[in-house]
């Protein structure tokens, strides 16, 4: 499932506040910005939270205050027949269907719908569920939005503990807070993952704009995760943190340019620039007449456009011989 070189999530999230018409319409927004999959989350409320949970402050801000996490969770939670309709739908639209898990059941259930399991970052320590995931025997996206290196270390080690390999887990660099503000990205952190664990890495983005993902791709991500909406004016507490649909065409658009400007890392001329040679580099041309006979000197020799004659790197070669023959300004001198 996952394509290579670079693997674009689209993140719808909530963002379909609980419509199945919405979560089908941000599947049509996906495709159409070129993405590889639509991502989606699959929970039970009361499997979830408790009632006292408390809202993050993100979500205080863009839902009313009188409604609890249990409440809003519950007004955009989807059913596992909705799900099943959206898996269908993807398939339909020739785009990877995925879902995170945010508890054992809603694991089960999506065991059957997909090949790659995201663990979001609220569950990087989650001990029992990491292993119930390991066991699953499928390719993992492993996000580690507030941990530190060793909470990375530990969750990786229950998982290739539980039965998997470590080529099959991707693990992403990412921030928790919504929006999250340019000097917490630390996206240099992504390559610390990828150096010290040895393992695939991406990156999930909760930045306002699209230029942290796609220098991500630059510095190696392998997997990119971002929120989109179909309005950021929406209510709902993810909205104004997601990307609108032409934004999302953006990001996708600059991420397929930054991956073949990445090229081979063979540095070479290449097949565009390879008419330029002569034009921009330079020969060794009579800086005066010179006479057959005469002896090629710094005196008498300079370097001019066109790179068409003998090199200037070759200028050593003549300096000191005689001239075989009569040599006007500026006409390249050749091979004698």
């Amino acid at each position: 499932m996952i394509k290579k070189p670079v693997y674009i999530i689209a993140e719808a999230g909530v963002n379909h506040n609980g419509s199945l018409d919405l979560a089908k319409r941000l599947v049509d927004v996906a495709k159409d910005a070129g993405a590889d999959a639509v991502k989606f989350q699959t929970w039970k409320t009361e499997l979830l939270v408790t009632e006292s949970a408390e809202k993050a402050d993100y979500q205080k801000r863009n839902t009313p205050q009188d409604v609890s996490q249990y409440g809003l969770l519950k007004s955009l939670e989807l059913s596992y027949q909705e799900f099943t309709e959206l898996k269908e739908y993807c398939d339909k639209k020739n785009i990877d269907f995925l879902s995170t898990p945010d508890e054992f059941q809603s694991a089960d259930f999506l065991y059957d719908l997909q090949d790659v399991f995201k663990i979001s970052s609220g569950e990087i320590t989650n001990f029992s569920f990491l292993q119930h995931i390991g066991k699953f025997n499928k390719k993992v996206i492993l996000s580690t939005g507030m941990a530190n290196m060793q909470e990375i270390e530990d969750a990786l080690g229950v998982l290739i503990d539980s039965g998997m390999q470590k080529k099959d887990i991707t693990v992403l660099h990412c921030n928790s807070q919504y929006p999250t503000p340019m000097e917490d990205v630390n996206l240099r952190a992504m390559q610390s993952i990828a150096e010290k664990l040895k393992v695939k890495v991406g990156y999930s983005d909760h930045t306002l704009g699209i230029e942290v993902p796609i220098a991500a791709v630059a510095m190696g991500a392998e997997v990119i995760e971002k929120h989109f909406t179909l309005d950021r004016n929406m209510e709902g507490p993810d909205h104004r943190a997601s990307l609108e649909p032409d934004k999302l065409k953006e990001m996708v658009k600059a991420i397929r340019n930054i991956e073949v400007a990445l090229g081979s890392s063979v540095k070479k001329c290449s097949p565009s620039e390879e008419k330029n040679i002569t034009v921009f580099r330079k020969s060794i041309v009579a800086r005066k007449d010179i006479r057959a006979g005469e002896l090629f000197s710094i005196g008498n020799l300079e370097t001019k456009r066109p790179g068409s004659g003998i090199s200037p790197m070759y200028i050593s070669k003549l300096l000191g011989a005689a001239s075989v023959k009569d040599y006007k300004r500026n006409e390249q001198i050749e091979w004698q």
